[in-house]
């Protein structure tokens, strides 16, 4: 199965890529994104002109850095707001887990990705310490600015700058407060750092992710004092609070929430004037949205890994599934879950934003609670996933069943079950999905059993467990 590939305009992602951040490295750009407490984290998408992106690599492969004694970090936390930078020949990626402190992930040295990389590092320990981003300086010293979240630091609306080693791995000189945004630009986060010609920026949003815009502050020192001034806002468009945004070359990169499908990425034009950033039309976005989405995708599984678009709801666990390539399916093995709310083993894409879409797949449900000495629950079928979700469970009859769930421009969600893929019969009353922590909704599969407890009358144990069979998976987009 090919890799994602969108073609569009100013909206270049019409799906949750939460947090956007943006470089070149010689012809090709690369972005990456808050993936929050989901597996592979820190993805990283590839672009040969900064329009068209394809998802390449992950710098958290299996498990969420701090929590590796769990199966998943609590829904929201875990990867915020990421930076990626290269220096001397590798790639960096620092991110901000808000109940740990400031990471840093390293590349092998490399210009291109995919790469290998080493283990994260834990730059700065504090809670709240959020949305770090490094500058190396031209005699070689490392700065890095970051945010304050006001759920765990008490404090939020300021920014933050320090020293670190020059590998960039460990504090050299502890924080000084070095921008205030309560009054004027309450909320002040995001910050990405730069210097141009003499001038040191932070670019950052503030007002709030629903209804704020982007500063451009800068100074002459890397301290301050800075001056600000608001570079991006709504206006009279429709592209709501302009956030978190990354500059490169004459192009700037923000995402814009859109409520249950998440945080989608706009790419405006970038000149300067007065060394200040002009971005979009004279500060307000560009609205040409010319969208190209394929219309149909569908994963056959043919492949010995997952492909890229795919994601855990926690870390990664080998025993969760087997990629079958040789007989061109995926197997989901049901692991014990008290809620399938909370599995860390489902198994889910992004949906697509501004359209209406349909999700079918062809699945074979074996479980092993069958038999004279039935084990607990086990379920398995398609799941919309978010702080509310709905499951479509598919018969456990050990044949192939087809599964739909049609998701209406409002995300209004109906399910259906097949035998031939011809006539379809509704499961259930129809159910809104709405958005995750911090996150889009997310469609997908689940397989989960209950566990058998130490005092059960089963007096057995829970030492196998029964299977989903997916032969392929498919999206078609049926609104523009």
């Amino acid at each position: 199965m090919k890799t994602l590939l969108f073609v569009l305009l100013t909206l270049i992602l019409p799906y949750d890529f939460s947090d956007p951040d943006v470089i070149r490295v010689g012809k090709n750009y690369y972005m990456t994104y808050s993936t929050f407490a989901c597996v592979p984290g820190l993805q990283i998408l590839q672009s040969p002109d900064g329009v068209a992106w394809t998802i390449v690599d992950a710098a958290i492969p299996d498990t969420v850095p701090g929590y590796g004694a769990q199966e998943a970090c609590p829904a929201g936390c875990g990867v915020w707001a990421p930076s990626i930078r290269h220096h001397k020949g590798r790639f960096y990626i620092y991110y901000g887990d808000p109940d740990r402190g400031i990471y840093c992930i390293r590349s092998e040295k490399t210009r291109t990705l995919p790469a290998r990389w080493e283990q994260a590092v834990l730059v700065k320990a504090g809670k709240g310490l959020i949305d770090p981003c490094p500058l190396w300086d031209d005699d070689g010293r490392c700065y890095l600015v970051h945010a304050f979240a006001g759920s765990r630091a008490g404090l939020k609306s300021v920014l933050a700058v320090c020293e670190l080693e020059q590998d960039g791995l460990s504090v050299l000189r502890d924080d000084r407060i070095v921008f205030d945004g309560h009054g004027e630009n309450p909320t002040c986060e995001g910050p990405k750092f730069h210097k141009r010609d003499g001038y040191y920026y932070i670019f950052c949003p503030a007002g709030g992710v629903k209804t704020g815009w982007q500063l451009c502050l800068r100074s002459r020192t890397v301290y301050g004092p800075y001056e600000w001034k608001r570079v991006l806002e709504q206006g009279n468009t429709a592209v709501n609070a302009p956030h978190q945004g990354a500059w490169v070359d004459d192009k700037f990169y923000h995402f814009q929430d859109v409520g249950t499908a998440g945080r989608i990425v706009h790419m405006q034009p970038l000149r300067w004037q007065d060394r200040w950033p002009v971005i979009g039309n004279n500060g307000v976005p560009v609205e040409d949205e010319s969208i190209a989405m394929p219309s149909c995708r569908q994963d056959d599984f043919l492949s010995l890994q997952l492909a890229p678009e795919w994601q855990w709801s926690g870390n990664r666990k080998a025993q969760y599934y087997y990629c079958n390539a040789a007989a061109g399916f995926l197997r989901l093995f049901t692991y014990p879950s008290d809620d399938v709310q909370t599995a860390p083993n489902l198994l889910m894409r992004k949906i697509p934003a501004n359209t209406a879409f349909t999700v079918t797949a062809r699945l074979r449900f074996v479980p092993r609670s069958q038999g004279k000495h039935p084990l607990p629950q086990e379920q398995a079928g398609l799941i919309i996933h978010g702080r509310h979700s709905r499951t479509l469970p598919v018969p456990g009859d050990e044949q192939w069943w087809y599964a739909r769930i049609e998701v209406s421009p409002t995300h209004l969600c109906r399910f259906f079950l097949s035998q031939d893929n011809k006539k379809w019969e509704e499961q259930g009353l129809p159910f809104q999905a709405v958005a995750g922590e911090w996150i889009g909704a997310k469609m997908g599969m689940y397989a989960t059993r209950t566990l058998i407890p130490a005092a059960s009358p089963y007096k057995r144990p829970d030492n196998d467990a029964g299977y989903m069979d997916v032969d392929w998976f498919q999206l078609s987009i049926t609104e523009p």
